[in-house]
């Protein structure tokens, strides 16, 4: 049974997004076919909850490749825009310092239906602790109102090596 959802998806607006690729650039260091956040759509700092999507593209990296015949967006993709949004969210907000906020990991993390090219997958994700060395987020994502994947996301603050 998918658990309850973080916040309510009737409630934003999709047409008027609060970052969209360029603004999400300014924050996060991935580029090219790397980077797999496209908007923010919500960001409220006191309860903690932040929103973004991927619209899935026929042409993405892994469509050749995975799954021939019946592209399957990749759950470690998957995972990677929930990790995006999470950068986004602690680096536009300033909370930690370092170059760069890394994906650190992973916690019981399920995947709950297929992500397929033409979809949105909108990702909604709650800071439940934000550190330095350690950063805990619940994320959640949706393809309309179906939950296809959850679980818990982990960053970490990173400097670069000298």
């Amino acid at each position: 049974m998918p658990p309850e959802m973080i916040f309510d998806l009737s409630q934003l607006d999709f047409n008027r997004p609060i970052a969209d690729g360029e603004a999400i650039r300014a924050v996060n260091p991935q580029r090219a076919e790397m980077q797999q956040l496209d908007a923010v759509v919500y960001l409220n700092k006191t309860t903690q909850i932040f929103v973004g999507y991927k619209d899935i593209r026929h042409d993405e990296f892994w469509v050749n490749g995975h799954m021939p015949g019946y592209p399957l967006m990749p759950g470690v993709v998957i995972c990677e825009v929930a990790a995006q949004l999470c950068s986004y969210y602690v680096r536009a907000l300033k909370l930690v310092g370092g170059d760069y906020f890394g994906f650190l990991g992973m916690n019981d993390i399920r995947f709950r239906g297929s992500v397929v090219p033409g979809d949105r997958l909108v990702v909604i994700a709650h800071a439940k602790k934000v550190h330095p060395r350690q950063s805990l987020f619940d994320a959640q994502g949706f393809v309309g109102s179906k939950m296809v994947f959850n679980g818990e996301i982990m960053g970490v603050q990173l400097t670069k090596r000298s």
